[in-house]
């Protein structure tokens, strides 16, 4: 059983100051009417049946994060994750400007292919089959999350099966529109595709198939263009190279919330806690 203070004692040791509050079943009816009459007036539905909605843990601890009486929120450990994104939906809503919630993976990659720093895949868990315009809001937040969490400066390359028109396919024009609209929101990230795996990663390659990208060869963001690659990626790498892996970190939501896997230990809990308050603006 993972107690709320074995949480608390780890997240101290790690050099987090914050505290962890864990719900069970809600006790403030103070705050459960309060919160209902707020859900009701959001949800355009009447109090009783908001009450009912509210006082379930997940929809409660949402209802915290997005009152302001907690910073974030990480569950899952014992529900699945279509219940995390819902509770975090109504409950909390998007970023403004975020067309779809989404979420990525740190891979820890040392001593595995010979490479020293992580990399960050997105989208692995969360959007199955992103529009351009949601592809490129996954590419913009995971390369903020980047930068801000793992202090490097993302390079990111939204990855296909084609690198700079080598093949022609919907899905090929797809990413190009998605890159695009990526360049125009954040101008000030180098986004560059579409690149073939080993175009984003393997520099000798890069410079035969995509010679004038600057990020061809040197990407530390992978944009996948659907969640199928993307799971598929993550998965592939995590059990044939050896990385260990991070996440999924979810974002995209006007406040952070986290999910976890059901089988989590108090380590993988820590580390997303780390996570979730390091993502508090």
């Amino acid at each position: 059983m993972v107690k709320n203070h074995d949480i608390s004692h780890l997240t101290r040791k790690f050099g987090l100051d914050c505290d962890v509050i864990s719900l069970g079943e809600p006790k403030s009816a103070n705050k459960l009417e309060e919160y209902a009459q707020v859900y009701a007036n959001k949800r355009n539905m009447p109090k009783n049946i908001a009450r009912r909605i509210v006082q379930k843990p997940m929809t409660y601890g949402a209802m915290m994060v997005a009152s302001g009486d907690a910073d974030g929120m990480v569950a899952g450990v014992s529900s699945p994750t279509s219940l995390v994104l819902q509770a975090a939906t109504l409950a909390i809503g998007l970023k403004e400007g975020i067309s779809a919630a989404s979420s990525f993976f740190i891979m820890d990659l040392e001593g595995a292919a010979g490479r020293g720093s992580p990399l960050i895949f997105a989208d692995c868990a969360v959007a199955i089959q992103p529009s351009p315009a949601e592809l490129a809001d996954i590419a913009v937040s995971t390369a903020r999350n980047a930068a801000r969490l793992m202090e490097i400066e993302p390079r990111v390359a939204f990855l296909s099966f084609s690198t700079k028109g080598s093949a022609n396919h919907e899905q090929i024009d797809w990413v190009v529109e998605a890159l695009e609209i990526a360049r125009t929101k954040a101008p000030d990230i180098p986004f560059d595709g579409e690149l073939q795996a080993d175009a984003a990663l393997v520099e000798s390659i890069a410079r035969k198939k995509a010679p004038h990208s600057k990020v061809a060869g040197h990407a530390n963001v992978l944009i996948f263009p659907n969640l199928a690659s993307g799971n598929i990626g993550y998965k592939l790498v995590q059990h044939l190279a050896g990385a260990r892996a991070i996440g999924p970190i979810l974002q995209g939501f006007g406040r952070p919330v986290n999910d976890m896997s059901r089988g989590a230990t108090v380590e993988d809990i820590v580390a997303v806690t780390a996570i979730t308050a390091l993502q508090v603006e």
